[in-house]
């Protein structure tokens, strides 16, 4: 039963996906700080005719007690809104207004329900349907305001609407019966409206953050992409703090085209996905780390990083000396390393790359001369020895 009513209200209020959580709740708490203006001063202003239609046998409490206690709710709302203009400021500061506003209007609901509850009961009947009227007004147009909270549009809907529905239906009265479906068919309808656009809108977030992270992100390791290395690099040189030096390294593994060649692509681009996630690792906090195409990477530490520039090259080959096994193929994996640091090597993001670039040539260049004059010694060794 628990299990059943769980899943019913996962359904009425679905979980906003954890991707865009922070999206969603600062554009719905920029879009009710918009629209709570407005209505907090139109329920205000109606609150002198609400005094002047009030029935005339009612006590003092009712008659003018709870509509002041309402004016009074929506006056501060009001003020409270005009002095802070900036509630979506930041994810948490969002998800904190949205639940003071849902308090805030389920607070305002109960007063205006039991006021309308009430009237209705002391009013003469040529004057009833007054109540529920202005209280479905007030309701339906709050329930609009608050639809992108559907926790708060569904407790306006249950405070506000169903006491009064209930107590119509209940009246005898044909007349009270054609209002009460009335006000059932439009809360149903407005609620769908306000489910259809909510996710509608969800869907549209997700979708701009699957598109953002194809424009920012290397679609095979997942690692951002050259762009955004350029951007952070960027970032980083603007704050012209030079006491804060940086390095960036470029990485590019050694003989990757003979494992496409021998093993194929499908273990080549595994291969790419496992050495993305050494990196990772290897980098941590220290820094972001991006792959610029092909088999070549590249790391750029933060200045807060752990690792010093003069050893970052050798903390980043240590994680790739394990073997990787992929598709059970033992591949030992070499690379080299080119970095630079700032300003020294470059006070611009195309020149501190360009420096980093032109090192890992030397590197390779000079690991290709190595490897050649270790050849040839090798087959003179083995020449003299015949």
């Amino acid at each position: 039963m628990q299990s059943a009513i769980r899943q019913y209200l996962q359904r009425l209020i679905p979980a906003v996906p954890e991707v865009v959580r922070d999206e969603f709740a600062i554009l719905s708490a920029t879009r009710l700080q918009s629209q709570s203006r407005a209505l907090f001063l139109a329920m205000f202003l109606t609150i002198p005719f609400v005094l002047y239609a009030s029935s005339a046998g009612a006590d003092p409490w009712l008659r003018y007690g709870m509509p002041l206690a309402m004016g009074s709710f929506c006056l501060v709302g009001f003020v409270s809104l005009i002095k802070d203009r900036n509630a979506s400021g930041s994810p948490d500061r969002a998800r904190k207004f949205i639940a003071e506003a849902t308090f805030f209007s389920a607070t305002i609901c109960v007063l205006v329900s039991a006021w309308c509850v009430l009237s209705w009961v002391n009013a003469p009947d040529d004057m009833r349907l007054f109540y529920p009227f202005t209280l479905a007004m007030g309701s339906l147009t709050t329930i609009y305001t608050l639809a992108t909270i559907r926790l708060a549009a569904i407790l306006n809907i249950i405070i506000g609407i169903v006491p009064i529905t209930i107590i119509l239906l209940l009246s005898g009265d044909p007349v009270a019966w054609s209002a009460a479906a009335s006000l059932v068919m439009v809360s149903t309808f407005l609620f769908r409206l306000i489910t259809q656009q909510n996710d509608q809108f969800i869907h549209l977030l997700v979708l701009q953050h699957d598109m953002s992270e194809l424009a920012h992100t290397d679609p095979l390791t997942g690692l951002f992409n050259r762009r955004v290395l350029a951007e952070h690099l960027e970032r980083q040189i603007a704050e012209e703090d030079h006491e804060r030096e940086f390095t960036v390294a470029l990485l590019d593994l050694d003989g990757f085209k003979p494992i496409n060649d021998q093993f194929g692509h499908a273990v080549g681009d595994q291969l790419l996905i496992d050495v993305a996630n050494r990196l990772q690792r290897a980098c941590g906090k220290n820094g972001i780390v991006a792959r610029m195409g092909g088999d070549e990477f590249a790391i750029l530490f933060s200045p807060d990083s752990t690792i010093s520039s003069s050893a970052c090259a050798d903390h980043i080959l240590t994680a790739l000396v394990p073997p990787c096994i992929v598709q059970d193929h033992v591949i030992r994996v070499q690379a080299s390393i080119g970095t630079a640091s700032w300003p020294q090597d470059g006070k611009t993001a195309n020149s501190l790359l360009e420096a980093a670039d032109q090192q890992l040539y030397a590197v390779k260049d000079y690991a290709s001369k190595a490897q050649v004059f270790h050849s040839k010694r090798g087959e003179k060794l083995r020449s003299t020895n015949r």
